[in-house]
């Protein structure tokens, strides 16, 4: 069993071309049991960005080539502490990032979050 949740869809987790990865928007999917378990904002983020990790892992990479972010929030009202989670990934020089409160989520979760990083 891989170390991230496999894709809910007709889509592929994540997808290399020209020295890039792309990662497919990961939900906070606990990939042993399949589901979201906690309706926490924080412990949501906690664990997108831990399957993100985990692809990241995979393809010999870590969050520092992570180049740009997309962040979907189910509600704004939880940007404050959703920052707070996604500051301990990452970094100064932080990657870019784009974040933008939507209607629903699949599967009900609070947050997904997709990424590009750089392969090589």
């Amino acid at each position: 069993m891989s170390n991230y949740p496999k894709a809910i869809g007709p889509y592929s987790a994540y997808r290399e071309a020209n020295g890039l990865l792309f990662i497919s928007g990961q939900l906070p999917i606990n990939p042993n049991s399949g589901e979201i378990e906690s309706e926490d904002i924080k412990e949501q983020t906690k664990q997108s960005l831990k399957n993100i990790g985990a692809i990241l892992e995979e393809n010999g990479i870590s969050y520092d080539k992570v180049l740009k972010t997309t962040c979907f929030l189910a509600n704004i009202s939880d940007f404050t502490a959703f920052n707070e989670v996604y500051s301990e990934f990452f970094q100064a020089p932080y990657p870019a990032r784009s974040a933008f409160a939507v209607k629903d989520l699949p599967k009900g979760a609070k947050v997904e979050i997709e990424v590009i990083a750089l392969k090589g």
